[in-house]
């Protein structure tokens, strides 16, 4: 029993990255690993694929000293032992995290997850690599998904962690926790355990160790499996939408000049229903940004009313960098440096 339970951890995995097409031939990843149960069960994981499906991809694990608790030397030596006993190329770099949040004036998390992502770019750039592997797991996804929903993000939010976004690839996406902690015990891959996760001192601490529980206990057992229903679901409507978006935005496009500005049709905009609105708003943002950062929903709310009031004399600046405004019955979307 117990053998057949590790393979279809391995195989599950397997399956995840061949249906989003996570890894393939050729490609040089940065493994992001911690030393917890979720990175060292990913780590072993890939080694097992690449000799079973005898995939022509390539590995380096980087590892970031927090410098917050007492025991992330023995974290980062864990690692680093590992990677020795295994023949894999091992980085690490100590960021002293709080030092980095006081100065920036943000919170300890966003810090730590920053100083984490930059580093495994550096790594990433130094081996000539092409994607960067984070063990997220099921459990992580509901998690942001719930904070998502508390913030308000609306229903974009329940998509929650993806499979795949640029170069940031998640090969335990469809992995709950209890079956990764349990895959770690069958292995003896002994790892590392942060103590913090159990504090609830951070949102997301309060959602995994409180809020979860209580509706397992109280209302659905199953509700990590329901949720990542859900936000597949919502997935799937989004990539439709996109599409839909994507049509109708070279309908209405009258210029798009050197990521400098882009000028669209106001009535042919005008004509569409406000989800198509909305989605065309931040779709020609990203177009001009690279992003949509920073874009909040009484922004669109207010660029839509600008438009249909066909108000020429007024502008709207959602930020700084961003002008919008309506002349001779276009939509000015302007890029201020």
């Amino acid at each position: 029993m117990a053998k057949r339970e590790k393979k279809d951890l391995v195989d599950k995995v397997i399956k995840t990255i061949k249906e989003y097409h996570l890894i393939e031939t050729e490609d040089k990843l940065v493994l992001g690993v911690s030393g917890g149960p979720d990175s060292i069960c990913m780590l072993n994981i890939l080694q097992k694929i690449k000799e079973k499906e005898k995939n022509n991809f390539d590995f380096v694990v980087a590892h970031v000293n927090h410098m917050i608790r007492k025991e992330a030397k023995e974290d980062e030596n864990f690692v680093k032992a590992y990677c020795e006993k295994n023949n894999i190329q091992f980085y690490s770099k100590s960021i002293d995290v709080q030092k980095l949040a006081n100065n920036n004036k943000m919170s300890t998390e966003e810090a730590g997850r920053n100083a984490r992502y930059t580093f495994f770019d550096e790594v990433l750039q130094k081996i000539n690599g092409n994607k960067i592997a984070i063990a997220h797991n099921k459990n992580d996804k509901v998690e942001t998904i719930i904070m998502n929903e508390l913030r308000g993000c609306g229903i974009q939010g329940l998509k929650g962690i993806e499979p795949i976004r640029d170069k940031y690839i998640r090969p335990l996406i469809e992995c709950e926790r209890e079956e990764i902690e349990k895959y770690c015990d069958e292995n003896n891959l002994h790892p590392r355990i942060d103590r913090t996760n159990f504090e609830n001192i951070y949102t997301r601490n309060k959602i995994r160790n409180i809020v979860i529980p209580y509706i397992k206990e109280e209302f659905n057992p199953n509700i990590i499996e329901t949720m990542d229903r859900l936000s597949k679901l919502v997935t799937e409507q989004e990539i439709y939408i996109h599409k839909q978006v994507q049509q109708i935005y070279k309908e209405i496009l009258i210029e798009e000049l050197n990521q400098q500005s882009i000028i669209l049709d106001l009535k042919k905009f005008n004509q569409q229903e406000k989800v198509i609105k909305s989605n065309i708003i931040i779709y020609t943002i990203t177009r001009l940004f690279r992003t949509s950062k920073g874009i909040e929903r009484v922004h669109i709310e207010d660029i839509i009313k600008l438009c249909a009031n066909n108000i020429g004399n007024k502008f709207l600046m959602p930020n700084k960098n961003l002008k919008v405004f309506i002349k001779n019955s276009k939509i000015n979307f302007i890029k201020e440096l």
